[in-house]
This record gives structure tokens, sequence and C-alpha cells, in this order.
């Protein structure tokens, strides 16, 4: 009697890897949140982010993957972070790799001081394990552009292409040819920051309504690409961290973003001179740049209410999270609302407590 030989199994694709992890980063960011919320309003971000890192920790030190972080919180700033290089996951033999950004709080001014808008953030993209997707950028601060799926697609039917060196007055005049309002239809969103006053009065000039924001730049960026947002663009300087972060969700979501570099004074620009080179540093980046190739997962759950999610709330004794879940290979756009029974559940820490 003749054998057959067994049939080989096909390697996992990239996609089959994000189906296999990407609840274990949901439930990174919902523990993140959970593990934080005791901190909301109580004047200690380091301490809020220090939760949020404990619980990130928590999940990841138990999922059968191989994760190196690309962009990592703490660093910059001297805060409680997971650091730029670290190692996240289990690193058993045979096990996917992953570049990770983790943004364990987007908003930890205001979740110090009880404000909206602040949320735990995680994107992922599958490697070979041998080259990195995820592009790491080495400035505190970038200029960022940030449009929806509608300008997006106006650029693909010949839009002349949008620069961060356009005068804002043209930026705004083809977002709204693209977008088919005029120009005092719109809604553009910045950060409130002195460094953005003349940005802002040339905007108010142009007729444009704005939305200001203290904190919370990923939801600000994502925002034009996000249904009944109400926000049509978004401009100015912000984190570099967020920006990568931003550049996964908007591959799901179909905006687009340019970002460069922006030397907070000349010491930090000299550092990134000799760091990158003149050409690195005057590079305009896209949403492609950031986060190669079609692996890409994004998610986040609401800490404080944003316009991105709701914030924790209490419920009959339970705790309610909302979290988001994208992934760039198949468009897919999943909303999540969890009831947690802390009670019975348990959230699993590095430092051991719960």
């Amino acid at each position: 009697m003749s054998r057959t030989s067994p049939k080989k199994s096909s390697p996992l694709r990239a996609d089959d890897l994000e189906r296999t992890l990407e609840f274990d980063f949901v439930r990174a960011t919902e523990n993140a949140a959970l593990n934080s919320l005791p901190w909301l309003g109580r004047g200690d971000k380091n301490r809020a982010d220090q939760a949020a890192c404990d619980a990130i920790y928590g999940v990841l030190d138990h999922t059968h993957c191989c994760g190196t972080v690309i962009i990592g919180e703490g660093i910059k700033d001297a805060a409680p972070g997971i650091f730029v290089g670290e190692r996240l996951g289990r690193w058993t033999r045979g096990s996917p790799h992953f570049d990770i950004a983790v943004d364990p709080i987007d908003g930890t001014t205001n979740i110090a001081y009880g404000l909206p808008n602040s949320l735990s953030v995680i994107a992922a993209s599958a490697t070979d394990g041998r080259t990195h997707h995820m592009r790491h950028l080495p400035s505190f601060y970038v200029e960022k552009l940030a449009w929806g799926p509608g300008v997006t697609a106006a650029l693909a039917q010949g839009l002349p292409p949008l620069t961060l060196d356009l005068p804002v007055e043209q930026t705004l005049a083809a977002v709204a040819s693209a977008l088919n309002l005029p120009v005092s239809q719109l809604v553009v969103c910045v950060l409130k920051r002195s460094r953005h006053d003349e940005l802002i009065r040339r905007i108010r000039q142009c007729g444009a309504a704005l939305r200001l924001i203290t904190d919370g730049d990923i939801t600000a960026a994502l925002a034009p690409s996000m249904p009944g947002s109400g926000i049509d663009l978004y401009l100015g300087i912000g984190g570099a961290t967020e920006a990568v972060l931003t550049a996964a969700a908007l591959k799901t979501l179909g905006g687009g973003m340019l970002v460069r570099t922006w030397p907070r004074d000349e010491a930090e620009k000299a550092v990134l001179l000799q760091e990158c080179g003149e050409r690195e540093l005057r590079r305009v980046f896209g949403i492609d740049d950031l986060v190669c190739g079609t692996s890409a997962i994004f998610c986040a759950t609401g800490i404080s209410d944003s316009p991105l999610l709701p914030g924790i709330k209490v419920e009959n004794g339970k705790v309610v999270t909302t979290s988001i879940l994208l992934r760039a290979s198949s468009r897919t756009v999943r909303y999540m609302r969890t009831l947690h029974d802390l009670r019975h559940k348990q959230v699993r820490l590095r430092s051991g407590a719960v």
C-alpha cells in the first residue's frame, strides 16, 4: 500500500498573523485604560503613564510574538514609558515578528487633569524579522498635514499635490475644492499652542472654522478620516511618535498625511543634522514612508471621552470600555464595547500587582 507524504503547511501570510494577534493588542490597550483610570484627575501624569505601561507589558509579556518597539514613549520627556528597541512578547521560536508602535496614554496631561481626549494606543506591522516596516522619527516634533478619504480620491483624480510648503490659503482652497465646499464651510483642527498663533490667524482670515484642542494629537489627525467627526483637515506641529501611530490607522481609513521633522531650537537641529543629515531633515514623509507594506494594525481604547472614542464608563457595577481596531490589509474597522466585571477579571501587570 502506497503512502502519501504529509503536505507541508504553507507559511502564514501577514494578514493571517494579524488575525491571530490583533485581539491581544486590543486587550493590551483595554487593560492600559483600566489600570490608568484610577489616576484620572489626580494631577500625576507620570503615575498614570506608568500604570498604562505596566498593563501593556502584562498582556504582551504573555503573547506569542516577537515584537520590537520602533515607536515608544518615555525617552523624549523623561517620563515612564515603553522604550524604543525593547522586545515585547515571548519571543519563542517560530513566533511571528512585529514592529510595534505604542503610546500608552495619548493625552497624559488630559488624564492628569480629568479632561477629555485621552486614550491608549498601539499599532503593529508584521515583518519578516530582518527588516523593519515602521520608521522611527528622531525628532520630538514634526510638521503635519492630514486629510480624509475625499481629498485622497481627489488627489488620485488629478488634484494638484498638497505639500507642507504651500501657503495655508492655497491648502484650504485645494481641500475645499476636493470636498466641493466653499472655504467658509471647512473645519480645520489645530493644537492650541503659541507656535500656531500665526497659522490660526491666517485660517480665520480665510473664513474657515477652527476646532482648537489642547492635547490628543492622534485623535486630531485621524478626525478628517472618521465619518461624522466634523473635521475636514488637521494642520500644525505635533508629536513625531503620534505621527507614526496615525499613519498605521490611515492605511485602513484611506486618508493621507504629510510630515516633516521640526527642530524645536538650534541645539536640537544641530543634533538632528549630525544624526541624520540635511537631506533627511528636510524630507517629507507620507503614510507609506512611515509604515511601509500592507500590514498595519491600529487599536485604541478610550480613557476619557474623545471625538474618536467614548471614555470608560461604570454601568451597574461593571466597567465599560470602548475600543477601535483597524486592519489595513482588509480595510476592516471594528468598534468593541466591552463590559469588565473587575470582581472577577484580572488585569495582569508586569509588576505583579493587580
